[in-house]
Protein backbone atom coordinates (compact mmCIF):
# COMPACT_ATOMS: atom_id res chain seq x y z
CA UNK A 1 0.00 0.00 0.00
CA UNK A 2 1.18 3.51 -0.86
CA UNK A 3 1.03 5.48 2.37
CA UNK A 4 -0.39 9.03 2.14
CA UNK A 5 -0.24 11.51 5.00
CA UNK A 6 -2.52 14.55 4.80
CA UNK A 7 -1.01 17.26 7.00
CA UNK A 8 -3.92 19.20 8.51
CA UNK A 9 -2.60 22.54 9.72
CA UNK A 10 -4.45 24.99 11.97
CA UNK A 11 -7.13 26.76 9.97
CA UNK A 12 -7.14 24.07 7.27
CA UNK A 13 -9.62 24.51 4.42
CA UNK A 14 -12.32 21.82 4.69
CA UNK A 15 -12.68 21.31 0.94
CA UNK A 16 -8.93 20.94 0.44
CA UNK A 17 -8.76 18.28 3.14
CA UNK A 18 -11.83 16.55 1.72
CA UNK A 19 -10.44 16.44 -1.83
CA UNK A 20 -7.54 14.21 -0.84
CA UNK A 21 -9.83 11.97 1.21
CA UNK A 22 -12.25 11.61 -1.72
CA UNK A 23 -9.74 11.05 -4.51
CA UNK A 24 -7.59 8.52 -2.64
CA UNK A 25 -10.50 6.76 -0.88
CA UNK A 26 -10.28 2.95 -0.50
CA UNK A 27 -13.57 2.49 -2.35
CA UNK A 28 -11.83 3.26 -5.65
CA UNK A 29 -9.85 0.03 -5.32
CA UNK A 30 -6.41 1.61 -5.67
CA UNK A 31 -3.54 0.70 -3.32
CA UNK A 32 -3.54 3.89 -1.27
CA UNK A 33 -3.77 4.11 2.50
CA UNK A 34 -4.49 7.62 3.73
CA UNK A 35 -4.09 9.08 7.22
CA UNK A 36 -4.82 12.58 8.46
CA UNK A 37 -2.24 14.00 10.80
CA UNK A 38 -1.11 17.20 12.48
CA UNK A 39 1.39 18.27 15.09
CA UNK A 40 -0.39 15.93 17.48
CA UNK A 41 -3.32 13.53 17.15
CA UNK A 42 -6.65 15.01 18.16
CA UNK A 43 -8.73 18.12 17.40
CA UNK A 44 -7.45 20.66 14.85
CA UNK A 45 -9.14 23.98 14.26
CA UNK A 46 -10.44 24.35 10.71
CA UNK A 47 -11.74 27.18 8.63
CA UNK A 48 -15.24 28.32 7.64
CA UNK A 49 -16.83 26.94 10.80
CA UNK A 50 -15.61 23.36 10.38
CA UNK A 51 -12.95 21.56 12.41
CA UNK A 52 -11.15 18.24 12.29
CA UNK A 53 -10.12 15.37 14.53
CA UNK A 54 -7.00 13.68 13.16
CA UNK A 55 -5.86 10.23 14.18
CA UNK A 56 -2.10 10.73 13.99
CA UNK A 57 0.74 13.07 14.80
CA UNK A 58 3.92 13.64 12.85
CA UNK A 59 4.77 9.95 12.92
CA UNK A 60 2.40 9.58 9.95
CA UNK A 61 4.62 11.86 7.87
CA UNK A 62 7.69 9.85 8.86
CA UNK A 63 6.04 6.72 7.39
CA UNK A 64 4.46 8.33 4.31
CA UNK A 65 5.31 7.79 0.64
CA UNK A 66 3.32 10.93 -0.25
CA UNK A 67 2.61 13.97 1.93
CA UNK A 68 -0.28 16.28 1.01
CA UNK A 69 -0.55 19.74 2.57
CA UNK A 70 -4.01 21.29 2.10
CA UNK A 71 -4.54 25.04 2.15
CA UNK A 72 -4.83 26.78 5.51
CA UNK A 73 -5.62 30.15 7.03
CA UNK A 74 -2.85 32.69 7.68
CA UNK A 75 -0.13 31.06 5.55
CA UNK A 76 2.23 33.99 6.22
CA UNK A 77 2.49 33.07 9.89
CA UNK A 78 5.55 31.11 10.97
CA UNK A 79 5.04 27.37 11.26
CA UNK A 80 6.00 25.27 14.23
CA UNK A 81 9.63 24.14 13.65
CA UNK A 82 8.62 20.51 14.24
CA UNK A 83 6.26 20.70 11.27
CA UNK A 84 8.96 22.20 9.07
CA UNK A 85 11.49 19.56 10.11
CA UNK A 86 9.00 16.74 9.47
CA UNK A 87 8.35 17.96 5.92
CA UNK A 88 12.05 18.39 5.21
CA UNK A 89 12.89 14.93 6.50
CA UNK A 90 10.10 13.36 4.44
CA UNK A 91 11.29 15.06 1.27
CA UNK A 92 14.92 14.18 2.01
CA UNK A 93 14.16 10.47 2.22
CA UNK A 94 12.21 10.63 -1.08
CA UNK A 95 8.56 11.14 -0.16
CA UNK A 96 6.45 12.88 -2.81
CA UNK A 97 5.30 16.29 -1.55
CA UNK A 98 2.03 17.85 -2.74
CA UNK A 99 0.36 21.11 -1.80
CA UNK A 100 -3.17 22.34 -2.45
CA UNK A 101 -3.82 26.09 -2.53
CA UNK A 102 -1.95 27.90 0.27
CA UNK A 103 -0.33 24.64 1.33
CA UNK A 104 2.45 25.81 -1.00
CA UNK A 105 3.51 28.27 1.69
CA UNK A 106 4.25 25.38 4.05
CA UNK A 107 6.38 23.62 1.43
CA UNK A 108 8.15 26.90 0.73
CA UNK A 109 8.80 27.45 4.43
CA UNK A 110 10.54 24.08 4.50
CA UNK A 111 12.70 25.11 1.54
CA UNK A 112 11.18 22.43 -0.68
CA UNK A 113 10.20 24.86 -3.45
CA UNK A 114 13.56 26.65 -3.73
CA UNK A 115 14.63 26.74 -7.37
CA UNK A 116 11.39 25.11 -8.51
CA UNK A 117 8.31 26.27 -10.38
CA UNK A 118 5.28 26.35 -8.13
CA UNK A 119 1.76 27.69 -7.96
CA UNK A 120 -0.91 28.55 -5.41
CA UNK A 121 -4.25 30.32 -5.46
CA UNK A 122 -3.90 33.28 -7.82
CA UNK A 123 -4.86 35.71 -5.04
CA UNK A 124 -1.91 34.51 -2.93
CA UNK A 125 0.66 34.09 -5.71
CA UNK A 126 2.14 37.60 -5.29
CA UNK A 127 2.62 36.98 -1.56
CA UNK A 128 4.31 33.63 -2.21
CA UNK A 129 6.69 35.27 -4.69
CA UNK A 130 7.43 38.12 -2.29
CA UNK A 131 8.04 35.95 0.78
CA UNK A 132 10.02 33.25 -1.01
CA UNK A 133 12.05 34.84 -3.84
CA UNK A 134 13.86 31.57 -4.59
CA UNK A 135 10.57 30.05 -5.78
CA UNK A 136 9.57 30.47 -9.44
CA UNK A 137 5.91 31.32 -8.82
CA UNK A 138 3.42 30.88 -11.66
CA UNK A 139 0.09 32.15 -10.37
CA UNK A 140 -1.86 31.52 -13.56
CA UNK A 141 -1.88 27.71 -13.87
CA UNK A 142 -3.91 24.94 -12.25
CA UNK A 143 -0.97 22.88 -11.02
CA UNK A 144 2.75 22.38 -11.47
CA UNK A 145 4.41 18.95 -11.54
CA UNK A 146 8.09 19.18 -10.63
CA UNK A 147 8.51 15.43 -10.19
CA UNK A 148 8.88 14.83 -6.45
CA UNK A 149 7.11 18.10 -5.61
CA UNK A 150 3.69 19.12 -6.95
CA UNK A 151 1.76 22.30 -6.19
CA UNK A 152 -1.79 23.24 -7.17
CA UNK A 153 -3.97 26.30 -7.25
CA UNK A 154 -6.96 26.82 -5.02
CA UNK A 155 -9.98 24.68 -4.23
CA UNK A 156 -11.07 22.61 -7.26
CA UNK A 157 -7.54 22.58 -8.70
CA UNK A 158 -6.74 20.20 -5.86
CA UNK A 159 -8.93 17.63 -7.63
CA UNK A 160 -6.91 18.13 -10.80
CA UNK A 161 -3.54 17.57 -9.16
CA UNK A 162 -4.76 14.50 -7.23
CA UNK A 163 -6.20 12.93 -10.40
CA UNK A 164 -2.91 13.75 -12.13
CA UNK A 165 -1.07 11.81 -9.41
CA UNK A 166 -3.30 8.78 -10.02
CA UNK A 167 -2.54 9.05 -13.74
CA UNK A 168 1.17 9.04 -12.90
CA UNK A 169 0.85 6.10 -10.53
CA UNK A 170 -1.75 3.87 -12.20
CA UNK A 171 -2.52 5.13 -15.70
CA UNK A 172 -5.26 7.04 -17.45
CA UNK A 173 -8.00 4.40 -17.07
CA UNK A 174 -7.69 4.38 -13.29
CA UNK A 175 -7.74 8.18 -13.15
CA UNK A 176 -10.75 8.40 -15.46
CA UNK A 177 -12.63 5.83 -13.36
CA UNK A 178 -12.09 7.88 -10.19
CA UNK A 179 -13.10 11.07 -12.01
CA UNK A 180 -16.35 9.47 -13.15
CA UNK A 181 -17.23 8.44 -9.60
CA UNK A 182 -16.51 11.99 -8.40
CA UNK A 183 -18.38 13.56 -11.35
CA UNK A 184 -15.22 15.53 -12.07
CA UNK A 185 -13.50 16.49 -15.30
CA UNK A 186 -11.25 13.50 -16.09
CA UNK A 187 -8.32 15.69 -17.00
CA UNK A 188 -7.54 19.38 -16.99
CA UNK A 189 -3.98 20.20 -17.93
CA UNK A 190 -1.69 21.73 -15.36
CA UNK A 191 -1.05 24.56 -17.78
CA UNK A 192 -4.71 25.51 -18.03
CA UNK A 193 -5.54 28.96 -16.71
CA UNK A 194 -6.92 29.28 -13.18
CA UNK A 195 -9.57 31.68 -14.42
CA UNK A 196 -11.36 32.46 -17.68
CA UNK A 197 -10.01 35.78 -18.97
CA UNK A 198 -13.31 37.18 -20.24
CA UNK A 199 -15.76 38.93 -17.93
CA UNK A 200 -18.91 37.51 -19.54
CA UNK A 201 -18.84 34.18 -21.37
CA UNK A 202 -19.95 34.24 -24.97
CA UNK A 203 -23.03 32.07 -25.64
CA UNK A 204 -21.01 29.31 -27.29
CA UNK A 205 -20.16 27.04 -24.37
CA UNK A 206 -22.51 24.19 -25.29
CA UNK A 207 -21.55 24.46 -28.97
CA UNK A 208 -17.84 24.18 -28.22
CA UNK A 209 -18.40 21.31 -25.78
CA UNK A 210 -20.37 19.47 -28.49
CA UNK A 211 -17.53 20.03 -30.96
CA UNK A 212 -14.99 18.61 -28.51
CA UNK A 213 -17.22 15.56 -28.00
CA UNK A 214 -17.51 15.18 -31.78
CA UNK A 215 -13.74 15.40 -32.14
CA UNK A 216 -13.20 12.67 -29.55
CA UNK A 217 -15.38 10.35 -31.65
CA UNK A 218 -13.39 11.11 -34.81
CA UNK A 219 -9.78 11.04 -33.60
CA UNK A 220 -8.90 8.42 -36.22
CA UNK A 221 -9.75 10.90 -38.97
CA UNK A 222 -7.83 13.97 -40.19
CA UNK A 223 -8.88 16.88 -37.96
CA UNK A 224 -8.00 20.49 -38.65
CA UNK A 225 -8.92 23.78 -37.01
CA UNK A 226 -11.04 24.57 -40.05
CA UNK A 227 -12.95 21.28 -39.72
CA UNK A 228 -13.57 21.86 -36.01
CA UNK A 229 -14.68 25.44 -36.67
CA UNK A 230 -17.10 24.26 -39.35
CA UNK A 231 -18.65 21.84 -36.88
CA UNK A 232 -19.02 24.67 -34.33
CA UNK A 233 -20.32 26.99 -37.08
CA UNK A 234 -17.91 29.79 -36.30
CA UNK A 235 -14.85 31.18 -38.04
CA UNK A 236 -11.52 29.43 -37.58
CA UNK A 237 -10.14 32.54 -35.86
CA UNK A 238 -13.02 32.73 -33.37
CA UNK A 239 -12.80 29.00 -32.75
CA UNK A 240 -9.06 29.08 -32.07
CA UNK A 241 -9.32 32.03 -29.67
CA UNK A 242 -12.24 30.61 -27.70
CA UNK A 243 -10.70 27.15 -27.59
CA UNK A 244 -7.55 28.44 -25.91
CA UNK A 245 -9.64 30.38 -23.37
CA UNK A 246 -11.75 27.31 -22.56
CA UNK A 247 -9.06 24.63 -22.41
CA UNK A 248 -5.63 26.24 -22.09
CA UNK A 249 -4.58 24.53 -25.33
CA UNK A 250 -4.70 25.42 -28.99
CA UNK A 251 -7.14 23.14 -30.86
CA UNK A 252 -4.36 21.01 -32.37
CA UNK A 253 -2.51 20.71 -29.05
CA UNK A 254 -5.77 19.50 -27.50
CA UNK A 255 -6.34 17.01 -30.32
CA UNK A 256 -2.82 15.63 -29.86
CA UNK A 257 -3.36 15.22 -26.11
CA UNK A 258 -6.70 13.51 -26.76
CA UNK A 259 -5.02 11.12 -29.18
CA UNK A 260 -2.27 10.35 -26.68
CA UNK A 261 -4.87 9.71 -23.97
CA UNK A 262 -6.79 7.32 -26.25
CA UNK A 263 -3.52 5.59 -27.09
CA UNK A 264 -2.83 5.19 -23.38
CA UNK A 265 -6.21 3.52 -22.87
CA UNK A 266 -5.61 1.14 -25.79
CA UNK A 267 -2.12 0.28 -24.57
CA UNK A 268 -3.46 -0.40 -21.07
CA UNK A 269 -6.53 -2.44 -22.06
CA UNK A 270 -5.95 -4.08 -25.45
CA UNK A 271 -3.45 -6.33 -27.23
CA UNK A 272 -3.18 -4.05 -30.28
CA UNK A 273 0.32 -3.46 -31.61
CA UNK A 274 1.87 -0.01 -31.56
CA UNK A 275 1.20 0.53 -35.27
CA UNK A 276 -2.44 -0.52 -34.83
CA UNK A 277 -2.84 1.83 -31.87
CA UNK A 278 -1.32 4.67 -33.89
CA UNK A 279 -3.84 4.09 -36.68
CA UNK A 280 -6.77 3.90 -34.24
CA UNK A 281 -5.93 7.27 -32.66
CA UNK A 282 -5.16 9.14 -35.87
CA UNK A 283 -1.37 9.36 -35.51
CA UNK A 284 -0.69 7.29 -38.58
CA UNK A 285 2.43 5.26 -37.84
CA UNK A 286 4.05 3.68 -34.85
CA UNK A 287 7.05 5.95 -35.31
CA UNK A 288 4.79 9.01 -35.08
CA UNK A 289 3.12 7.65 -31.96
CA UNK A 290 6.50 6.97 -30.35
CA UNK A 291 7.67 10.49 -31.16
CA UNK A 292 4.66 12.20 -29.58
CA UNK A 293 4.53 9.76 -26.65
CA UNK A 294 8.12 10.63 -25.80
CA UNK A 295 7.48 14.37 -26.11
CA UNK A 296 4.29 14.39 -24.04
CA UNK A 297 4.93 11.64 -21.48
CA UNK A 298 8.70 11.18 -21.51
CA UNK A 299 8.44 7.45 -22.18
CA UNK A 300 7.78 5.01 -25.02
CA UNK A 301 4.47 3.22 -25.78
CA UNK A 302 6.08 -0.14 -25.02
CA UNK A 303 7.42 1.03 -21.65
CA UNK A 304 4.04 2.55 -20.83
CA UNK A 305 2.29 -0.72 -21.64
CA UNK A 306 4.68 -2.73 -19.48
CA UNK A 307 3.98 -0.39 -16.57
CA UNK A 308 0.20 -0.07 -16.79
CA UNK A 309 -1.27 -2.97 -18.81
CA UNK A 310 -3.60 -5.25 -16.94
Amino acid sequence: MHQIAVLVLGGAAPMDVGIAAQVFAPRHGLPYHLRHCSLEAGPVEGRDGLGFVVDAGLEAIAAADTVIVPGYRNPLQQLNPRLVDAMREAAFRGARMISICTGAFALAAAGLLDGRRATTHWLMAPALAREYPKVQVDGGVLFVDEGPVLTSAGVAAGIDVCLHVIRRDHGVRASNAVARVMVAAPYRSGGQSQFVPRSLPEPLGDVFAATREWALLHLDQPLTVEALARHARVSARTFGRRFVEDTGYTPMQWILRARIDLARELLEGSALGVDQVAARVGLGTGANLRLHFQRVLGTSPSSYRRTFSG
